[in-house]
């Protein structure tokens, strides 16, 4: 027994995830799960199921008895407590009663079975902290960098939802809905009338629904809402949404202070290109010049492909980099007459006065070549990852204008264009006639 003692303290020590002490124990015991004690849902959780909770009346009556207790036998399963410091913190589930011998091994290795769970749950709650205060250098990054509301709260909702994965998260600005794009719960629409510019967090009697408000400069701006169906919110997880939302508050009121001061300008700030603003004015022009002297004009939708992916890798300041780096190259192919303008996010337009569809699928092309074969250094703001240099790609819808259209027609065609480019495979240059 010695050797086999020794044997699992060994494996066990070499545990790095929940898994890797399931496959441990398996190999020894009929183990089937494993619960851990949350005294803020005073209820069980599934430590080998991403913490799922488990509401079973039945298992927390063995859990509270296994408190005079260590075993016990109850139907086909049989139950084992674990401890920490005297107290019950938790239980192993088997799929048949111990034989005594089984039973006897247990109960000498159940201290170094117990220190190995409490050593993972520590280590998840400290790279979760690492995770969160990741997050907030992020939205500090945002600050400093964008200034478009529609770019940044789904980067702020995506990771709040991060932090509250099993509840339900909502960001409302002025009362209205912002992300994700639906809440058919009624009760949360009532809560947030009760919010003002003073107000502190709010939780429901059940502590089911949470309302954050975003207060900036002594300004309601919205708030940010989690909803649980089963579980309520953890004093850490309300720590977490109360410092994101004063970070996301600040960004948000930062952005609408920008937004407000950039509608008197033309120029996107991070690009160099046209703003939205200044682009929707020069498509007018464009439009109505070629209309009256019956010119050719041709307009080009840009997309980064899987854009996403690299704000989520390597963060979005190396985000930033790449649209700069993107625009800078797309300015190089184009002529001193052309129009380029970033339209929201990753998406750029681009007009081509007196030219044809067969000519600027050619200069669609040539973007196209030139950001592929584009070598992206980000080294200087991603000291988390040995990467130093990153490619990216592009899809590219074109369009030619004709006599019939609008403004607005010439750039949807081009954007239906665009999307076919990008459902069929991405880094690819798709004409509309």
């Amino acid at each position: 027994m010695i050797d086999n003692l020794r044997q699992i303290y060994k494996f066990l020590d070499g545990a790095s995830n929940v898994q890797s002490i399931m496959n441990v124990l398996e190999e020894v015991f009929p183990l089937n799960a494993i619960y851990i004690y949350d005294p803020t849902t005073e209820s069980l959780r599934d430590f080998s199921q991403s913490w799922m909770f488990i509401k079973s009346k039945e298992l927390n009556n063995t859990f509270q008895n296994l408190k005079n207790k260590k075993y016990i036998v109850e139907g086909k399963y049989a139950y084992y407590a674990l401890f920490n410091n005297g107290q019950i913190i938790g239980m192993l589930e088997f799929s048949e009663k111990l034989h005594s011998k089984l039973l006897e091994f247990l109960e000498l290795s159940i201290f170094c079975i117990s220190l190995k769970i409490q050593n993972i749950i520590l280590s998840e709650r400290m790279q979760k902290n690492i995770e969160f205060h990741d997050s907030m250098k992020n939205i500090a990054k945002i600050i400093e960098t964008q200034y478009e509301t529609n770019y940044i709260i789904p980067i702020i909702g995506e990771m709040i939802d991060k932090f509250v994965s099993d509840h339900l998260v909502y960001i409302f600005i002025d009362n209205k809905l912002v992300w994700p794009s639906a809440c058919n719960d009624e009760k949360i629409f009532e809560l947030i009338k009760c919010l003002n510019n003073n107000s502190e967090y709010i939780l429901t009697p059940d502590k089911k629904i949470g309302l954050f408000p975003l207060i900036s400069e002594n300004k309601l701006l919205g708030c940010i809402v989690t909803k649980g169906t089963d579980s309520v919110l953890s004093e850490k997880e309300i720590e977490y949404l109360e410092q994101l939302s004063k970070q996301a508050a600040t960004t948000i009121n930062r952005a609408n202070v920008y937004a407000e001061i950039l509608k008197h300008a033309t120029l996107d700030a991070l690009t160099g290109f046209y703003n939205r603003r200044q682009l929707e004015e020069r498509i007018k022009q464009e439009v109505s010049g070629a209309k009256r002297q019956n010119r050719n004009l041709c307009a080009i939708m840009i997309d980064i492909d899987f854009f996403k992916n690299i704000n989520d890798t390597y963060g979005h300041a190396a985000g930033d980099i790449v649209l700069k780096t993107v625009a800078r190259n797309i300015k190089l192919q184009l002529r001193d007459y052309d129009i380029a303008g970033r339209y929201g996010g990753e998406e750029f337009v681009i007009l081509l006065p007196f030219t044809k569809l067969e000519e600027a699928s050619m200069v669609a092309e040539r973007l196209r070549k030139s950001i592929e074969q584009c070598k992206i250094d980000i080294s200087k703001i991603n000291n988390d990852t040995h990467v130093k240099n990153i490619s990216v790609t592009i899809s590219l819808g074109v369009h030619q204008y004709n006599k019939q259209e609008s403004e607005e027609e010439l750039i949807e065609n081009a954007d239906k264009a665009l999307y076919e480019a990008k459902s069929s495979g991405r880094n690819k240059v798709v004409t509309k006639e």
